[in-house]
């Protein structure tokens, strides 16, 4: 265990930060788990959103993401690790104001679009450190490493989170749920200030990555037609899984925590084996075959109900749910292909951050289309559209050329 221990810490090289990359990756793992675990509750609970509320405050949530682009051209000049620390305190000032939201829901959706401006500031620059503190042949395993590490701590935050909850219920049922989902901002808060701290390794401040301040190129044109249909299904599963689970099935705030902290468990393996998969198949066929299965997936989240008796039915939703979580981690195989048809880091990180906003221009459009297809078609339509999406992805990827080809 030691050795394997040793082999994986082998694969980055020196003087780059890598521990406190790492002990924020998970610190912020943890908060992310902490919020999202029970967001969807949150709404449900306190906030009494509609599926139809829900995809519009989904459309604004999306929004920093389509507009990354541009917030990260304002950054140009700092560091990745700059970046990081940013995004901490952005997401930071996020949670604070959900301490004293009230019940106004153009505040609450003000407060989720500044949380999620911290969340997208942050993705693109984790993305780009891992794979700048690693050797380069390495650098699927510093991703899966790193999903690991994120999937660690997210294990700790759904935990915690289900715990408060399910403790609460036991021995304090008098406490209102709204000062419970208050104590867990307030653990975010603490966690994030955190992060923020672990962002400051010695002699990496001049490990400056620069990147234009807007950037395109035609080379990467399948990529950002890839990352278009990924952002469509990835929203649908986003937005709408966890309100099946609450609204058709019953889920309370402990078990959805439970259950995505289940989900990150799993993932601590399976982000580093898909990532060690990359790198051992090709980052193409993990890209077809990913959303060869996500398909399927998408049926049966759509038709349990149909499918199964009720009993059942939620069982093979919450394994569907499960399962959707793992393949999700498969998406680093895009990173891996703009690495290679790349000509610099500075180009990978400024097409990552392309990439991302690129995916966001169908994710909020998806928010508000899927809402619609639910509330008007249910939703078993809204999952057509989803695995829909998943073919075309698949049919699309299949024109990437093989690792060797690539240009």
């Amino acid at each position: 265990m030691r050795n394997r221990i040793l082999n994986d810490w082998n694969i980055f090289l020196p003087g780059r930060g890598v521990r406190n990359f790492f002990a924020g990756v998970l610190i912020y793992g943890i908060a992310y788990n902490c919020f999202y675990g029970v967001l969807n509750n949150y709404l449900v609970d306190i906030q009494h959103f509609t599926e139809w509320q829900r995809g519009v405050l989904e459309f604004f949530r999306e929004l920093p993401g389509l507009f990354l682009i541009v917030i990260l051209a304002l950054m140009h000049r700092a560091s990745e690790w700059k970046i990081l620390r940013i995004g901490a305190l952005i997401a930071l000032a996020g949670v604070v104001g959900l301490l004293f939201v009230g019940s106004s829901h153009a505040l609450l959706i003000l407060l989720v679009m500044i949380w999620s401006a911290g969340e997208h500031i942050f993705m693109p620059a984790r993305n780009s450190i891992a794979m700048h503190i690693a050797r380069h042949e390495k650098a699927g395993a510093s991703l899966g490493l790193t999903s690991s590490a994120g999937f660690l701590g997210q294990v700790a935050g759904g935990l915690f989170a289900a715990g408060v909850f399910f403790f609460a219920r036991r021995h304090f049922p008098e406490i209102p749920q709204k000062t419970l989902y208050n104590f867990i901002w307030i653990v975010i808060i603490v966690l994030l200030a955190a992060m923020y701290l672990a962002s400051f390794p010695k002699l990496t401040e001049s490990q400056q990555v620069r990147r234009p301040r807007l950037y395109f190129s035609r080379k990467f044109r399948k990529f950002y037609m890839l990352e278009i249909f990924y952002g469509a299904r990835k929203q649908i599963f986003i937005t709408f899984a966890p309100f099946v689970l609450i609204l058709i099935y019953g889920l309370d705030t402990a078990e959805m925590a439970l259950l995505v902290g289940i989900c990150a468990a799993i993932n601590i393996f399976g982000g580093t084996l898909i990532g060690r998969l990359i790198d051992k198949v090709g980052y193409r066929n993990v890209m077809i075959y990913d959303t060869v299965v996500l398909f399927f997936v998408c049926l049966i989240y759509g038709f349990a109900d149909r499918l199964f008796p009720p009993g059942v039915a939620v069982w093979a939703v919450m394994i569907t749910y499960v399962f959707d979580a793992i393949i999700s981690t498969a998406s680093m195989a895009s990173s891996i292909y703009v690495r290679e048809i790349s000509d610099s880091t500075e180009e990978v990180t400024a097409t990552l951050t392309t990439g991302i906003s690129v995916n966001h221009l169908i994710s909020v459009l998806a928010a508000l289309l899927g809402g619609w297809l639910w509330t008007s078609f249910g939703v078993g339509f809204l999952f057509i559209f989803a695995a829909v999406m998943a073919l075309c992805n698949t049919a699309y990827a299949l024109t990437l050329p093989k690792p060797k080809e690539a240009q």
